[in-house]
């Protein structure tokens, strides 16, 4: 199964999102995060991400009789690159939508589960909003986004620091008009 295809699911989608920031985590404590997810599939879809190179196994132990794996995420692990995202379908492209939304949603309730959410406290932000943008404006914005967001997304866990989920979804409202004028 090639990366695209694996990034394509919301339960491995969330494993990701729970390893990030080089914590080490065991299926059984991933499952505490997502007790929606069957010990199975969690189970299977971790499997899967270790065999595809995104998980790192860090430590084994034995507890009760059975093997304790703990997973890390591998630094150099295969993403969906320009030229991956390039040859994914339209189909591909509403699965990716589909499968971000899902997660998006999983992890938003299960925040909201947690004791002690407080959305307005936490600067819990979930606003849309329409640009309006030229090709050179959408590559300045775009450009902008990563000189800000770049460093930000090295930071490691740190006395502090809380894990924030970050979703971009960006695409036209609209076809452009015909009619309109090239600026």
């Amino acid at each position: 199964m090639d990366a695209t295809e694996l990034l394509l699911h919301p339960v491995r989608l969330r494993v990701l999102h729970a390893l990030a920031g080089e914590r080490v985590l065991t299926t059984s404590q991933l499952r505490e995060r997502m007790p929606e997810v069957p010990k199975v599939t969690m189970y299977r879809h971790v499997a899967l991400l270790a065999e595809a190179g995104f998980l790192e196994l860090v430590e084994e132990q034995r507890v009760r009789g059975a093997v304790e794996r703990h997973y890390r995420l591998r630094r150099d692990r295969p993403v969906i690159d320009a030229d991956a995202a390039s040859a994914m379908s339209l189909d591909d492209h509403r699965r990716g939508f589909a499968a971000a939304m899902a997660v998006l949603i999983a992890e938003f309730n299960a925040y909201l589960d947690r004791p002690g959410a407080a959305p307005v406290a936490d600067a819990v932000a979930y606003r849309q909003g329409t640009l309006w943008l030229s090709q050179d404006e959408l590559a300045e914005m775009n450009h902008k986004m990563l000189e800000i967001l770049g460093p930000l997304l090295a930071n490691q866990p740190a006395p502090g620091r809380t894990p924030y989920l970050l979703s971009r979804i960006f695409f036209p409202a609209e076809p452009p008009r015909p009619d309109a004028e090239e600026s």
